[in-house]
């Protein structure tokens, strides 16, 4: 075999092999959540899925390939000025998402990069239209207002912004430091306001509590002294019924056989017994001149002398 016959033979073998190779590249298998742009002489085709594709060898070309999950970014720190000319280090997070393959390959350089040094301006922006206080307070509108100029910008490049979070946003040293002062300086109000508070209830309470004994004292009291007064009631009413009880009997026997002398020798009998006092204490008895009258009385009391 001359010389001639292996060189084409070599020839022969090699553009096989290239031909090979371009049949096995054109079969492309595109993952799930991936998008693969095809061109064809150099001018956008088609968007290749998920899936098996063939592409025309020598005429078609994978151009880029596009990842349509969630992209996780950093933002690096930043010295941003506050409205109140105070100096902050802020840095923080982008979340987006490729929506349009196309659009993200050829609207734009690089998407990502683009996305950062816009979230970049936009957050000095922001922050130097804030004090200092309020940049703390305001976070999440900060966020919100990043996310929407970015989300704005990144239609253009087929790219959805998710999220914006502020990392870190940090103040100088001195600054830190006089905050700090100020957050043990509230921490110590709170503390005494609450325990004036509590001697405060405590106060109440005890006050509360003497004046329902005053008032459990008072309302003993008062039961006591119905009880009392019920009781005399009680036993008044019982005198009373049997003293007109007794008067009732004395009444009924007056009344009867012999009452009459009865009660007129009872009475002549205390007559005496009342002279017989008088006279036993050494005092004087002035008895009447008339003793016709004296014995008048005594003839009507049935007492004979």
């Amino acid at each position: 075999m001359s010389i001639d016959n292996i060189i084409f033979l070599l020839i022969v073998g090699v553009l096989f092999l290239y031909i090979i190779l371009a049949l096995v590249r054109s079969l492309r298998l595109v993952p799930a959540r991936m998008e693969f742009i095809v061109e064809r002489f150099g001018r956008y085709n088609s968007t290749l899925t998920a899936g098996f594709h063939f592409l025309i060898p020598f005429v078609d070309k994978v151009a880029f390939i596009q990842d349509l999950k969630e992209h996780t970014m950093d933002v690096p720190s930043q010295t941003c000025f506050t409205k109140d000319e105070i100096q902050v280090e802020v840095d923080g997070v982008i979340y987006l998402q490729v929506i349009d393959s196309q659009k993200a390959s050829y609207g734009i350089t690089d998407f990502q990069y683009a996305s950062i040094q816009l979230a970049q301006t936009t957050t000095r922006a922001i922050i130097g239209t804030l004090d200092l206080d309020r940049t703390f307070e305001e976070r999440e509108a900060i966020s919100g207002k990043v996310v929407s100029v970015l989300d704005s910008a990144a239609a253009k490049w087929g790219v959805k912004i998710l999220r914006f979070e502020i990392k870190n946003l940090e103040p100088p040293e001195s600054v830190r430091q006089s905050m700090e002062k100020q957050v043990t300086a509230e921490r110590n109000r709170r503390a005494i306001l609450e325990k004036s508070v509590g001697e405060k209830q405590s106060l109440i309470n005890t006050s509360e509590g003497l004046m329902r004994e005053l008032i459990n004292n008072s309302e003993g009291e008062m039961q006591k002294r119905i009880n009392e007064a019920s009781g005399k009631a009680s036993e008044i009413l019982y005198l009373g019924r049997a003293t007109a009880e007794s008067i009732k009997k004395v009444a009924s026997a007056i009344i009867g056989p012999g009452g009459t002398e009865a009660v007129k020798l009872e009475l002549g009998q205390k007559y005496i017994k009342s002279l017989t006092k008088l006279k036993s204490n050494d005092n004087k008895v002035i008895m009447g001149g008339n003793l016709a009258d004296m014995k008048e009385m005594l003839k009507g009391l049935d007492i004979e002398i």
